[in-house]
């Protein structure tokens, strides 16, 4: 049984956009006790298309993880699942012809077994802590991350090259079915946490900064703390907006720990 329970939270800023285009939520699975989702999307596109997009991420994650069944479905499946469905809709609904929506993508899924999987698709990204300490993130599908994989650009050209918004996949972006690369970790235990976050945040963060944020704080108030920095940091960059998810495993009140023990050697 886990010796841990989950906290969880979204934090959110315009930046200074005329429109928010990114989404985040989290979800619970009605047929899979135990289960949990935070997603998050970042929509490009005109007319507002890439708020439609991102919300397309959020409705289509949420039906099919209502629908999730552990006994019968895969969470790797159902995030391709996800991706795909989503990626659909947009090319056919074209969303009233805007130019060109897209949208990112990044899910986490956590199983009550202690096993964390997630999938990503663009530049959104999802950090994993252990404490304090940076464990890894995803890798972002962009040109710029293309250089540095080649050796062509240093991690530190990358965070100020002006092609650092350019995505080499994006849900709706292109006829072909969208790449979604996956991560998993095993043995989740109290202390343990993730943050999923669009460029508009970890544009202005180092991975010391991000986890130490999260670990000293439950999550509303490192949302809060976040924002701000964010806000101080960009000011005068024309900031993009600011999305982000925060969840923490953290451990149970000793109280409730030997209460469930009790419980069931009385049960035995």
């Amino acid at each position: 049984m886990s010796q841990y329970k989950i906290e969880a939270g979204t934090g959110q800023h315009i930046g200074d956009r005329q429109e928010q285009q990114d989404r985040a939520a989290l979800f619970t699975a009605p047929k899979a006790p135990g289960y949990m989702m935070a997603v998050l999307a970042d929509g490009m596109g005109g007319r507002s298309g890439g708020a439609l997009a991102a919300e397309q991420v959020i409705c289509t994650a949420k039906q099919i993880f209502e629908g999730f069944s552990p006994l019968i479905d895969n969470v790797e499946a159902m995030l391709h699942n996800i991706a795909l469905e989503t990626h659909t809709v947009i090319k056919l609904s074209g969303f009233s012809n805007d130019k060109d929506p897209h949208t990112t993508m990044v899910i986490l899924v956590l199983s009550p077994d202690g096993t964390a999987t997630w999938g990503h698709v663009g530049d959104s990204r999802l950090y994993r802590f252990e404490g304090p300490n940076f464990a890894e993130h995803t890798i972002d599908h962009s040109y710029v991350e293309k250089l540095v994989a080649e050796g062509k650009l240093s991690r530190n050209e990358a965070k100020s090259h002006n092609l650092s918004n350019i995505l080499l996949n994006a849900l709706g972006s292109s006829t072909d079915s969208p790449a979604v690369s996956i991560g998993r970790h095993t043995g989740l235990q109290a202390g343990d946490s993730f943050l999923l976050c669009s460029d508009g945040l970890w544009h202005y963060f180092t991975e010391d900064e991000l986890g130490a944020a999260i670990a000293m704080n439950k999550p509303r108030d490192a949302a809060e703390m976040l924002i701000t920095k964010t806000r101080k940091r960009a000011e005068g960059h024309a900031a993009d907006n600011c999305t982000f998810a925060i969840v923490k495993l953290v451990a149970l009140p000793k109280e409730a720990q030997n209460y469930t023990v009790k419980k069931m050697r009385r049960a035995v």
